[in-house]
């Protein structure tokens, strides 16, 4: 009897943080970074495409920072349960838009993180100028 509540006790353990580490990573909703700045992603459809809202916290202009819109993709092809990911966000209030790459991971915690890298593409007047363009 000892052995067998052992054994059960081992494999409920076993069974409990596989479950944590199968969690799957859900992207709809709102997300706030480390700068403060956030996105809510509001839609999304059955291929991976989704959109919503990014709210800067930080910029390079002096213009008003205004809620600026979204479009992605999710990677769905292969049901990956911590999935990569991508977006543009269209800045409404300069000449400029990001895209961004990243994934989204489950920590030991259950606690769903999002690592994104990013590229920013400003106008610049001329093509002697594109070198200073990208960020």
């Amino acid at each position: 009897m000892v052995q067998a509540t052992l054994l059960l006790l081992v494999l409920s353990l076993a069974l409990g943080a596989h479950g944590v580490s199968a969690r799957k990573c859900n992207l709809m909703g709102h997300w706030v970074n480390d700068l403060g700045s956030n996105m809510t992603v509001v839609a999304m459809n059955r291929e991976g495409d989704f959109s919503g809202f990014y709210h800067t916290a930080v910029t390079a202009t002096t213009n008003e920072i205004k809620v600026s819109p979204l479009k992605g993709s999710l990677q769905i092809k292969n049901q990956k349960n911590q999935p990569t990911f991508g977006f543009t966000v269209n800045w409404t209030f300069s000449d400029s838009v990001t895209v961004f790459t990243g994934q989204c991971f489950v920590d030991e915690d259950g606690k769903e993180v999002l690592k994104t890298m990013w590229l920013l593409r400003s106008h610049v007047e001329d093509i002697k100028n594109d070198w200073k363009a990208t960020r």
